[in-house]
Formats: C-alpha cells, sequence, structure tokens
C-alpha cells in the first residue's frame, strides 16, 4: 500500500443506520419468529383477486373504490392496501397446520398526520384444528407485552372485518390516558379458508395486523408520522 502523500483530502465517512420503521418491523417480524411464525413476503403489485375477493371483500366495499386504492393499468392490478394477499398466497401454497407472519409496504390514498399514502403493516395468521379466540386474545397479549411492557392496559373492542368473524380491534393506554389503537385481529372467516381450500369444518385459524409506523410513533413518540419520511437527518439520527 503507497504511503499518504497528501495529494488527496482525507474522507470523512459516517456510517449510516437502519431507518426506524425497518428496525421496528424486524423487531416485531422477530418477535413472532421466535413463537414460532415462519416470515414470508409477497408481490406489492397484486390482482383484485388477491387483494380483495379471497378475502371475502366484496365489490361494493367501500375499500375497492378509486379514492381509496391505488389501481393500475386500467384496474387490472392494484398497489395492495394491505399485506393480507400474502397470507392468502400461504394459504393456497401451504396445509394445515400453519403459522406465518409477513411485513411490508402497503398503499391507501391517506396523507395527514397520522396516515401516509404508503406505510408498513405486519400480519401474522395460525390455523390448525380448534383454534379459538381464547388463543387469539394470549397471543395478542403477548405480543404487545414484548413490544411495550406487561404492565401497560390493554382493552378489546368488537368490531368488523370481511376476513374475519368474530372481529376485534385492540387498544393501549398511553401516558395520558388516552386509548390508543395499535392493531386488528379475529377468528379467519370461514369463506376464506373455503376460498383457500381449507376445510372450515375441520381446521380454524386467527388472525391479526398492526401498523408499524403506528407502533413505532408510540414506542419513540414521535408525533407526526411524516417525520419519519422527510429524510431530516437530524431526526433519523437519533435511532441508533
Amino acid at each position: 500500500m503507497s504511503e499518504d502523500t497528501g495529494i488527496y483530502p482525507k474522507l470523512n465517512f459516517e456510517f449510516g443506520t437502519v431507518h426506524p420503521i425497518n428496525q421496528t418491523k424486524k423487531y416485531i417480524l422477530d418477535i413472532l419468529s421466535s413463537i414460532g411464525f415462519n416470515n414470508i413476503s409477497g408481490p406489492e403489485i397484486e390482482t383484485e383477486e388477491y387483494n380483495f375477493d379471497m378475502l371475502n371483500i366484496k365489490k361494493t366495499h367501500p375499500a375497492r373504490q378509486m379514492h381509496d386504492t391505488f389501481y393500475a393499468e386500467d384496474k387490472k392490478y392494484v398497489l395492495r392496501t394491505h399485506t393480507s394477499p400474502v397470507q392468502i398466497r400461504a394459504m393456497l401454497n401451504n396445509k394445515p397446520p400453519m403459522s406465518f407472519a409477513s411485513g411490508g409496504k402497503v398503499f391507501r390514498k391517506d396523507d395527514d398526520a397520522t396516515h401516509l399514502p404508503m406505510f408498513h403493516q405486519v400480519e401474522g395468521i395460525h390455523i390448525d384444528e380448534n383454534v379459538n379466540f381464547a388463543q387469539l386474545k394470549s397471543l395478542i397479549f403477548q405480543i404487545i407485552y414484548e413490544i411495550f411492557n406487561d404492565d401497560i392496559e390493554v382493552r378489546f373492542r368488537p368490531s368488523y372485518f370481511p376476513f374475519t368473524e368474530p372481529s376485534a380491534e385492540v387498544d393501549i393506554l398511553s401516558k395520558e390516558g388516552k386509548w390508543l389503537e395499535i392493531l386488528g385481529c379475529g377468528i379467519i372467516n370461514p369463506v376464506v379458508l373455503e376460498n383457500c381450500n381449507i376445510d372450515s369444518k375441520k381446521y380454524s385459524g386467527l388472525a391479526f395486523g398492526l401498523g408499524v409506523e403506528r407502533i413505532a410513533m408510540l414506542k419513540y413518540e414521535v408525533v407526526d408520522i411524516r417525520d419519519f419520511y422527510k429524510s431530516n437527518l437530524d431526526f433519523l439520527k437519533q435511532f441508533k
């Protein structure tokens, strides 16, 4: 190696860090992996069949309107609105029992302090004989306690999703005394199982999905979701 002659200026390199959203996504997927979920991925551009039809989301559902979903090639394809199509592909290509988790970008026409047109989700499914809501609740508590802490207050609220029945939204109590929604979950609708060639009389399943940005905002006390994507190095350097 030649000696330093001083002809070329010394370059001061600064190592980058993993983006806080990717840190949070990996953290959640690692938790799920540690309790038996296999990590899978799928395409971000989907057909309506996988993104809506197979999930029991009818043609008349508001999510399928042009003002809610990004369509491409004359409505032939959509930018996936959730990571659920990944789970559909997993159910079609595997036989129960199965446990899968997926994380990645999703796209919806939202843009404000708590919503973005592009954000990240992590979803999970578990299918076996005699899966029930008690198992789902136990799993959700386990995930939330691992992400936050085991003294955080959690509540389940009845809700509606076309692909699960019964369904629930899950909230945690903030330090300010406000309930904050962090995920949706439920028992997989038998229609969805049958769509994926799974005998719904023999098998049942649980499913859940959470927004990675929402978890990151709560974990790092970030008020405006848009701060994650402004390329502000002073902001991003906090997450090492």
